[in-house]
């Protein structure tokens, strides 16, 4: 079965076409950081409109580049949440009239099952159950993985998403935006272990994430550092960077250890956008290594969002006889153990 899946979740435009959820046809993302690079972060009504530009120029390409044309898609994904519902509404409007036009099969996904199932594009993936580690702008969860639609929540951010801290991050240090990619080129060149800055664990055995108190703290650190009276000249931004990178990284892993630890896998998933962090892929990787746990990242072009991951999860819904119809409806917030 050929599927077109769409993600119009943020600030990407995405249309990708899958052959029964592990065949990659086409891929396409259409990226608005150009636009919203002037206000240090994502404009929902400026993302909207773009997306409403982009949407039908690059499903087009996408079917153009898989070969096909509209009547060899058997059914239609798309996000419906969680996002930014006038980004959300119109990728899901868009899917709504092909799915009536074309009479095929439309179905709601996800956005957070899209990227753990993201995993499933890879040559290699793993076997169930494992411990899925989702890390992006808008999301830091863990989750205990026991089958395609069988997810359970193990831990969540409580307040700032790891990605959401380094974009702020960014812009506090004046880096520009986004910051993930920014931080990590910087941090290369830094001292991760110039600055000892808090790691928030928690409550004992807790998996859930914390990430304002490292970026209060780095705040602070910052405000003391720019003054020439008080600040200390022997400390670089690039030390800034490199010690806020790694408290972060600590916390993930240390919390993606225990989770698997936990439920008793001896697999675990990086997926999402900070999942393109080489520092804490590397990290991971020895850690992971060094517990006698399999590690799995998806590829960097499915770590950030795309229309490919969308298909892969729409695909394994229809394939259990699940189906939308057009009362579907956008949410910004879509806990993924109320799917």
């Amino acid at each position: 079965m050929i599927i077109l899946g769409i993600d119009t979740s943020c600030d990407d435009t995405c249309a990708a076409v899958v052959e029964d959820g592990e065949r990659l046809l086409s891929n396409v993302v259409n990226s608005q950081v150009v636009v919203h690079h002037r206000y240090g972060g994502v404009v929902p009504e400026l993302a909207s409109r773009e997306h409403i530009r982009n949407i039908v120029p690059v499903v087009t390409e996408a079917l153009g580049r898989a070969g096909i044309n509209d009547k060899d898609v058997g059914a239609i994904a798309v996000t419906v949440g969680p996002g930014l519902v006038g980004a959300l509404l119109v990728g899901m409007n868009f899917a709504k009239a092909y799915s009536y036009a074309s009479n095929i099969p439309l179905i709601g996904v996800n956005h957070l099952e899209g990227h753990i199932l993201s995993i499933f594009l890879e040559e290699r993936p793993p076997a169930f159950p494992f411990v899925a580690l989702t890390v992006s702008g808008g999301h830091t969860n863990i989750y205990h993985v026991r089958g395609f639609g069988d997810y359970t929540v193990l831990g969540q951010t409580l307040d700032d998403a790891a990605g959401e801290a380094f974009d702020k991050i960014a812009k506090l240090l004046e880096l520009g935006y986004p910051g993930g990619p920014v931080i990590e080129k910087l941090a290369a060149t830094g001292r991760s272990d110039a600055i000892d800055f808090p790691r928030a664990y928690l409550s004992k055995g807790s998996l859930d994430f914390s990430f304002s108190g490292v970026k209060t703290a780095v705040a602070l650190y910052v405000k003391k550092w720019r003054d020439p009276k008080a600040g200390d000249n022997t400390i670089t931004i690039a030390d800034i960077a490199a010690s806020f990178q790694a408290a972060v990284v600590d916390i993930l892993i240390d919390k993606a250890i225990a989770a698997a630890a936990q439920v008793g896998v001896k697999s675990v998933v990086l997926a999402g956008g900070v999942a393109r962090n080489n520092h804490l892929r590397s990290r991971l990787q020895n850690m992971m290594t060094r517990e006698g746990i399999d590690l799995y990242i998806s590829s960097p072009e499915f770590c950030t969002d795309n229309g490919a991951m969308i298909a892969v999860a729409g695909y394994h819904r229809i394939i259990r006889g699940e189906e939308d119809d057009l009362t579907l409806d956008a949410r910004s917030r879509f806990p993924l153990d109320q799917i």
